[in-house]
């Protein structure tokens, strides 16, 4: 996060580099880069001739190059932004002759998403040393709530700290998916607004008190009456609670409990650090533990694979989701 943010204030300032290469798992941070390079290096005027946005998957790399190598029209320099630039995984070393000396005059973006640059290679090197490489790393659940809390302060909002890990259990780690939705936020509340539960539950359409968040506090808690609540509205709303995504975030809470049990030390802080979660799952966690030795802990495991299997149709014949939903809470509680 820092690094794509000193990228941004480089780039603000006017230290721009001849090639940028984006890649990474995190999809978001190389939009954004590759956005404001888009946005703010040239003027509008400048765009129409000097700006080329091309797609992995329609180029060559003897095509980037022969763009690249293009001198600009009437302006300073000339943006030459490749998309998808993961289909050119084959032959992206290629690009090194270019690397090697590139076009002053050129701003050359590379967005080569979901995929690693070989650090042990040549172009790896040479655009370390003639350009800017940035790894775009996944963030860890722990950390998405941290980043969704400066996100929005960036912005003019506030955000509970219930209302965060809401927002992080039903959406993951995909920021451009969380950023989507707190755009609906934005143009609902006006700023300085703190954005609570129930805002959530108005604007976004997820439940504050019918969630997996709540389902995994019940079932920690071994509340059978509160879980069978949940599981109820989860049948009646299939669509939002989908049965696939209920075993998924029940099989993290439970491999994250075994791990627990395998812990020498249960202080909160090595807890957190051990299991990358946010501090404030360690006591849920540790209630659970109470409740669910590491044995009874590792037949649950075996039983959410089991679940999983016949929530895809396999040796479930005609179950309906609520009944596996059902036969899931007897089987874990």
């Amino acid at each position: 996060m820092d690094e794509a943010v000193q990228i941004v204030n480089a780039i603000k300032k006017g230290q721009i580099s001849p090639i940028y290469f984006l890649f990474g798992e995190e999809a978001y941070f190389i939009d954004k880069i590759s956005d404001y390079i888009g946005d703010k290096v040239l003027t509008e005027e400048e765009k129409g001739f000097n700006q080329m946005v091309l797609y992995g998957r329609d180029v060559s790399i003897d095509d980037i190059v022969g763009n690249a190598k293009r001198y600009p029209m009437m302006a300073e320099r000339q943006v030459v932004i490749v998309k998808e630039a993961q289909h050119l995984s084959r032959t992206i070393e290629n690009l090194c002759a270019y690397a090697e000396n590139p076009q002053k005059s050129t701003v050359l973006v590379i967005c080569y998403k979901y995929k690693k640059l070989d650090k042990r290679k040549k172009l790896f090197k040479i655009i370390k040393k003639n350009g800017v490489i940035f790894e775009s790393k996944k963030l860890y659940e722990n950390q998405v709530s941290d980043w969704l809390r400066k996100h929005l302060l960036s912005r003019g909002y506030t955000i509970s700290h219930k209302a965060a890990l809401l927002l992080v259990e039903y959406l993951g780690t995909d920021l451009s998916k969380i950023s989507k939705e707190i755009e609906k936020l934005k143009l609902a509340l006006p700023q300085q607004t703190e954005i609570t539960p129930e805002h959530i539950e108005e604007h976004i359409g997820i439940s504050k008190d019918y969630n997996n968040f709540e389902l995994k506090r019940a079932i920690g808690e071994r509340d059978m009456l509160k879980a069978t609540k949940i599981i109820t509205y989860f049948a009646q709303n299939p669509k939002d609670n989908p049965f696939i995504l209920t075993v998924t975030l029940l099989n993290s809470f439970f491999t994250q409990l075994l791990q627990y049990h395998g812990l020498n030390d249960h202080s909160p802080k090595s807890v957190a650090s051990a299991l990358r979660i946010n501090p404030y799952f360690v006591n849920e966690i540790q209630a659970a533990a109470r409740n669910y030795p590491m044995k009874k802990v590792s037949g649950i495991i075996s039983s959410l694979r089991e679940m999983d299997l016949k929530g895809k149709g396999v040796g479930a014949v005609a179950m309906s989701d609520a009944d596996l939903l059902k036969e899931l809470i007897y089987k874990i509680i």
